[in-house]
Parts: C-alpha cells; structure tokens; sequence
C-alpha cells in the first residue's frame, strides 16, 4: 500500500492541475498555483529528491484535467513459462510493457510493447487483470496510473531477443523468477497471470 502522506500529496496536486485547468479567475489561478508548487515540494521531501525531478515527472502528467496514465503488461506463455524482460534501467526482470501510447488501443499498445522488448509478435487475447499502482507493494511513484495486464498468444517460434530498452529476455518456470523490478510488476501479478493462463474461465481481477 502507498504511503499515506504521498497519497495525499498526489491528490493535493491533482486537485491544484484540475483546478488550474478550469478557473478562469486570476485569483484563483494563483491559489491554485501555489498549491500545486506546495505538493510538488511535500512529494519533493517525501522522496528525498530534487525538486526539479518531480516537477519533471508532474507536469507531463497532469495537463489539464488530472487523471491516472495507463500502464499495460504482457503475460506471454510458452510451455508453462512465462516472457519476462530485464530492464536497462535497474537490471532487474518485468513482464514486457509500459505507458500506453496515444493513437493505438490497449491491445495494440501491449503487442506494440512485446515486439519492441522481446522481438516477438504476440496476438492478445484477453484482459486479466487491472491493478491501481498505488495500492500494491509497487515501488513508489509520485505518478499516478492504472495496470491493464493482458493474456498474449505469440505469433513467433524463435526466441526472444532484447530490444533498445532492454538487457534481455527469456521465458521462466514459476518457480525459477529472476528477481523482479517491483516497480513494474510484482510476483502476485505473475501468479495471476499463470493462474489465468492455466484456467480461462476466471474472471478479471481489478480494483
């Protein structure tokens, strides 16, 4: 579960973008302004980082009306093992995904995401699981968005290969997971996805 104080941090400033987004007073404006700057420093001190970082990783997430981003993952199956990728950035292991681009739907975004750190075309089949970040044992983030996990056919027999954001990837028995980037995904999100592929009749778990 996220901390409580980052919790609030991050509505603060939600509701300060929102605000900003719709006032047309310049009373107001300036209310709301300083309130966006006031979260941006508590989740400043909160993770113990410079100021600039947050407001770099804020702002293009709060334009506008604020709302969750979107987040999709893949669960790939072959032989009973799962597709993971290790990531460039930490060296640790996740289920191929990422933020959703504009333009493309879900299931689109997640083959997109596949093929680009794994080499392989997959065909999603169904939704399985939709988590809220903040209220898993996910790293924390002073961003905030949903989980979409999907349920992947691979189109492709040859092995995985690694693409520019990643180190490598490969498919894992449930019992041999390297260890994982827990700010991407975690071990209940694997066993949700071999508890789904071993029985499609289950129904989606979300928040």
């Amino acid at each position: 579960m996220e901390d409580r104080w980052l919790h609030k941090a991050k509505r603060l400033h939600a509701i300060a973008t929102t605000g900003l987004h719709y006032t047309d007073s310049p009373f107001d404006r300036e209310r709301y302004a300083e309130i966006a700057a006031l979260a941006s420093a508590m989740l400043a001190d909160l993770g113990n980082v410079p100021l600039a970082r947050i407001d770099g990783l804020i702002t293009q997430f709060t334009h506008g009306y604020a709302t969750p981003k979107v987040d999709v993952r893949a669960a790939v199956f072959r032989d009973d093992r799962i597709l993971l990728v290790q990531e460039r950035t930490d060296g640790r292991w996740t289920m191929p995904g990422g933020f959703a681009d504009v333009g493309l739907t879900p299931g689109q975004n997640v083959a997109k995401e596949v093929h680009e750190e794994a080499g392989l075309h997959v065909v999603p089949e169904r939704l399985y699981c939709v988590r809220h970040k903040a209220t898993h044992a996910y790293d924390p983030d002073v961003r905030e968005f949903y989980k979409l996990f999907f349920l992947c056919t691979p189109l492709d027999e040859h092995e995985p290969c690694p693409g520019h954001e990643t180190l490598a990837a490969g498919y894992f028995a449930r019992d041999g997971l390297p260890p994982l980037s827990t700010a991407r995904v975690l071990e209940s999100d694997i066993a949700a996805a071999f508890a789904a592929h071993a029985d499609c009749t289950l129904p989606v778990l979300f928040d």
